[in-house]
């Protein structure tokens, strides 16, 4: 092989293992690749220019543009108020077919943040059993069609890029139902063996809080005991922060001292109990801003604080609220409030202000979950328009030679015309990351390509497999993008799985169609892992889950899944 094969493939390992250890910030990873093949001259600024405005990749930015509109709709908070009714088989059914049918149109992490809280204070079953089959239904659901996932659009994408008409709305349809049908039976055999979730749990003790005594407060010179913060309800001191410095466990007998930082976790609704001692104020209360108004929220993956502490985001003047309780799983809180770097995923307890619901920016940080919504859900005839209009959207592409890319285009226009969704909006929100993702996995394509890399792959390929049967390979494309998906992020798996697979398909003289279709679905199948999917991660904290629990329960799930797809591809798309 040449030099610059040798350095491609460097390039390729290079940005695999980057994904692995850096697997929170793919599209920094996917930059850095892009800059390395242009120094490198394996492509050329036209090859970039022209991936940038690949027509799967436009679809995919424009799908996500028109969602954020989507999501202010009540097709949701109808969904999630209608759920659970009658016996607990149908309540059961109604959410899980539901959940499944909103992931297969829109965004599963949104449809699963709407629902958690009405699946934790629904009296007819307990939660504990409802949580992690609500993530597996969502992630299931997005592998329906097209638009599901974004993974579908990733490898339409690519497919594109190489030439290929690209994939229809239904054509994922029948792979992924077949293998959501055996596997929600496998669900709801199985549900019944996961562990209940106690009213203890229900009260999310597993929250952050902080309080500063204050300089003149008759707290100080007392210890812990004398001044009863020993045994409050619910509530527990687990640290005390002193100029910067950690004491932690505390004592009983430690006595208190001005400005020091107390760090108590337990159920945030006895926060106010807090307020009953003299001189202890609470990292929220300021301008009388803490009331009765707590409001629950989740930041999002995109969100413009994520990565930042509280102090350098600007967190009250942003969003005229304060962060009175913090939670993550996966990863122990510790220290001040203001100095924990934020993250996607954590959950955040607001005590929020007048302005609160009226700024613009809320939907673009969070997922509110209880308490305050945000003044710019959409109703009336914008609420049936935005609806309709995005199912008309669909069927036309689906029925008339109109392409899905010119649907959406006209669809997005209709938004910003009717006022359902704002110009500053889509520039707040523009999903520059995931733009970034498949920008990279596109380059990385043209490069394996502009160095004959691929060419070399599909000669190799026949003679490695002389013999062997087609399929074995198909299995192992699909294998090797579940680890991956794993490992890494489910985009990066299928950005990464696709020029191998595609290649390997060239190399055996079959139809490309099987292998791009086994890492669309292997990219999806996240059963096993709680950190695998987001919304893994979501239930997973807020069902109070342990490892062994998806584990046990994901397992089964994971091979009926495998085995579902890799028996009905072949049949639907042959070699």
């Amino acid at each position: 092989m040449a030099i610059e094969q040798w350095l491609m493939i460097g390039v390729f390992v290079a940005t695999f293992i980057s994904l692995v250890k850096y697997s929170h910030v793919p599209e920094r990873v996917f930059s850095v690749t892009i800059l390395l093949c242009l120094a490198l001259s394996f492509v050329s600024v036209d090859d970039i220019l022209t991936n940038a405005v690949n027509p799967g990749l436009v679809t995919l930015v424009l799908l996500v543009l028109c969602s954020f509109a989507f999501e202010r709709t009540s097709i949701l908070r109808r969904l999630s108020a209608g759920v659970f009714n009658g016996s607990k088989v149908k309540s059961t059914l109604r959410l899980l077919l539901g959940t499944a049918l909103a992931s297969a149109l829109m965004s599963n992490t949104a449809v699963v943040a709407t629902l958690i809280n009405t699946v934790k204070k629904n009296k007819l079953i307990n939660p504990g059993k409802l949580l992690l089959p609500l993530s597996f239904a969502a992630i299931l659901g997005g592998t329906l069609t097209l638009v599901g996932t974004s993974t579908n659009l990733i490898v339409n994408s690519l497919l594109i890029k190489q030439g290929h008409d690209g994939f229809g709305f239904f054509d994922f349809t029948l792979i992924g139902l077949s293998a959501f049908v055996l596997c929600l039976f496998v669900i709801l055999v199985r549900s019944r063996t996961l562990p209940d979730l106690d009213d203890d749990d229900l009260a999310t003790n597993e929250y952050l809080l902080e309080a500063e005594v204050a300089t003149a407060s008759t707290l100080i010179g007392k210890s812990i005991e004398e001044n009863g913060l020993r045994n409050l309800n619910s509530l527990f001191l687990v640290e005390i922060v002193r100029q910067g410095r950690l004491i932690s466990p505390v004592c009983p007998e430690e006595c208190l001292q001005a400005q020091d930082k107390l760090i108590f976790s337990g159920d945030i609704s006895k926060v106010l109990t807090l307020q009953q001692f003299d001189g202890l104020n609470l990292y929220a209360e300021q301008d009388d801003l803490l009331r009765d108004n707590l409001t629950e929220v989740l930041v999002k993956a995109d969100s413009t604080i994520a990565g930042k502490t509280l102090k350098k985001a600007g967190f009250r003047a942003r969003f005229d609220a304060a962060v009175v309780a913090v939670r993550r799983e996966g990863g122990a809180l510790s220290g001040k409030l203001g100095d924990i770097v934020l993250q996607p995923g954590d959950f955040l307890v607001l005590a929020v202000g007048q302005d609160f619901a009226t700024r613009p920016n809320l939907s673009k940080n969070f997922y509110i979950l209880s308490g305050h919504q945000a003044e710019n859900m959409l109703n009336g005839w914008r609420d049936y328009t935005t609806v309709w209009g995005f199912i008309a959207s669909i069927l036309v592409s689906v029925f008339t030679p109109l392409p899905l890319l010119s649907c959406l285009f006209i669809y997005l226009a209709f938004l910003i015309f009717s006022d359902s969704l704002s110009v500053n909006e889509i520039k707040r929100r523009f999903p520059l990351e995931i733009w970034m993702i498949v920008l990279g996995a596109l380059t990385l394509a043209s490069a394996i390509e502009n160095t004959g890399i691929a060419v070399m792959l599909a000669q190799n390929i026949e003679g490695f497999l002389h013999g062997q049967s087609i399929y074995i390979a198909f299995v192992s494309i699909f294998l090797l993008t579940l680890i991956m998906t794993e490992l890494i992020t489910n985009s990066a798996a299928a950005a990464l799985a696709f020029p191998i697979a595609y290649n390997i398909a060239l190399g055996l003289g079959v139809d490309p169609t099987p292998f791009v279709m086994a890492v669309a679905f292997a990219a999806s199948g996240s059963f096993i892992s709680p950190y695998g999917y987001q919304t893994n991660v979501m239930v997973y904290n807020a069902g109070n889950y342990q490892l062994k629990d998806f584990v046990r329960f994901g397992l089964p799930i994971s091979l009926i899944y495998s085995a579902t797809v890799i028996l009905v591809i072949p049949i639907v798309y042959p070699f």
